[in-house]
Formats: C-alpha cells, structure tokens, sequence
C-alpha cells in the first residue's frame, strides 16, 4: 500500500509540475502542457541524455548523427542540422522538439504548431545545465539530478588518474583540416585541462575558432588530438609542421570510429571522452 501511495504522490506531482513555461538558449518562451510522450531530437547528444534519463522510448525520431544507445540507431532519421526534414517531423505528430540553437529549423516547425525547444550546449557547464533542462522538460527532474551526480562522479574519477601524472603536455586539438580548434572555456578545452594538459589556444580566440596553421608552427605543441578520418596524413603533410614537437615524437591522437563522438558531444558520456585525453597525454 506504501509503495501505492507513493506511485500516486508521484504522479500527482508531476501532473502540478506542468504546463511548463521555460526559456530556452535562443531566449524563445517555451510552454510544454503535459509530459512530452513523442520526441524528436535533433541533436547526438541530446539524444544521449535523453536516453540516459529513461526516456529512450519517447523518441519517435532522431537527427542523422544519432546513434547511441544502440536502439535509436533503428529510430527514423529527420536529417541533420544543414539538411533537416522539416515535413517528416511535423509528420510524426511530435509534442516536443528538441534542435539545435543554430539554424533556422525552429522557425519552420514552429509556424507548424509544433512545441520546439531549441539548445546550446558548448562549455563544460552546459552540459549538466542541459541536462537539467530536459529532466524538467520531460517531467524527470530527480532522474536528472542522478545523471548529473552520475557524470560527475564519472569525471572525477579520470580527473583523479590525471592527477597523478608528472608532467602537464602543450597540446593542440583539431576537430576538422579548416583547421578549427577548441578554446580553454569549451566543453573540450575543459577536459583537456582535467586531463592535465596546457591548451595552446588562448581563451580570447573563443570556444570553437578557425586558426592559421602557423599559429601551431609556433606555438610548438607537445600533443595533437585530432578527430576525423585522415587527420595523420593531414598533419603530417602540412608545410611546416615537421618542427612540431608531437610531429616529430610521434605523440599525434587520433580518435575516430566512434571515439570522436565521446569527445565531440558534450552529453552523458563525457567522462568516456576524458579517459581518451588522459591516455593520450599520460599514457595507459
């Protein structure tokens, strides 16, 4: 009878809890009137949380991109952020969208009367702001509150292991030949410095910035991470870049198959991402 009385507290909880009236990262009002039961998500990562929180079975389709946990590899595909399918969404008869910040897409299915909530995940806080978010969205806050803990018990164990290390590498990260990088205050820079190495990108050059190759040249870093097929070859080519000291020691790390995304999606996983950079700076 307790365990009863408790399901029904539960739920008569979660009944008072909405509508919901939030702002989401574009700075939109966004009412939600009931727990959402049909979900696209439009973002990897958000798609990771999501699951993560227990609601797998919510989304009814997912960006291209997505395709972790194993079983949304199977879910309808809706596009991705350049080539979205806004007909096929609007389609699926969704309660909620979940998309990008970037992009025009919110806009489209919003004249569609669509409920769209648009997010911006890119620092290291982000991602348990995020997380929060979406646990009040789909009405499981103390689910998300556990994920939270959950990640940052996770990151704090690699942290740890870090610790230990003796020295703290220069390193540069590359995450596409443009080249574009990571800046000390992005989600990626956070990490890179919780695996104890040194970010050769200012934090005035900002989160994500496009760099002239030779900025590397000079800067002379100690470690390359770089996530994209080919990126050896890349980095080994470009005039110059032989006096790089991780050129020449051969301390270059690539991370592709399935690993780039345990470093480039700022979600669940993200402890995962770390003990790739820890690794690659200290060794197994």
């Amino acid at each position: 009878m307790r365990r009863i009385l408790v399901f029904l507290a539960a739920l008569w909880a979660l009944a008072l809890a909405f509508p919901l009236t939030v702002t989401d990262d574009l700075g939109r009002t966004v009412t939600v009137k009931a727990p959402p039961k049909r979900i696209v998500t439009m973002l990897p990562s958000v798609t990771e949380t999501v699951c993560a929180l227990g609601a797998c079975d919510r989304i009814v389709a997912t960006d291209d991109y997505s395709d972790w946990p194993e079983r949304v590899k199977a879910l309808p595909k809706a596009g991705g952020l350049y080539n979205p399918n806004p007909e096929f969404i609007v389609s699926l008869k969704p309660d909620l969208v979940l998309v990008s910040k970037y992009g025009r897409l919110y806009e489209t299915l919003e004249r569609a009367g669509l409920t769209v909530y648009a997010v911006r995940t890119e620092t290291y806080e982000d991602i348990f702001r995020t997380t929060r978010t979406l646990g009040r969205l789909l009405g499981l806050e103390a689910q998300a509150e556990r994920l939270v803990a959950q990640i940052q018990r996770e990151v704090y164990q690699e942290e740890s292991r870090a610790a230990k290390a003796k020295t703290r590498p220069r390193v540069y990260y590359e995450i596409d030949p443009t080249p574009y990088t990571v800046g000390p205050e992005s989600f990626i820079g956070v990490l890179i410095q919780k695996a104890r190495g040194v970010n050769i990108i200012s934090k005035e050059l900002g989160l994500f910035p496009k760099i002239a190759p030779e900025f590397v040249v000079e800067k002379n870093p100690e470690v390359i991470v770089a996530t994209y097929p080919g990126a050896l070859e890349t980095i080994r080519a470009r005039p110059g870049w032989s006096r790089v000291k991780a050129v020449q020691t051969g301390r270059i790390c690539v991370f592709t198959g399935g690993q780039d995304s345990l470093l480039s999606r700022p979600g669940p996983r993200v402890a995962q991402g770390l003990r790739l950079l820890v690794d690659c700076f200290h060794g197994r």
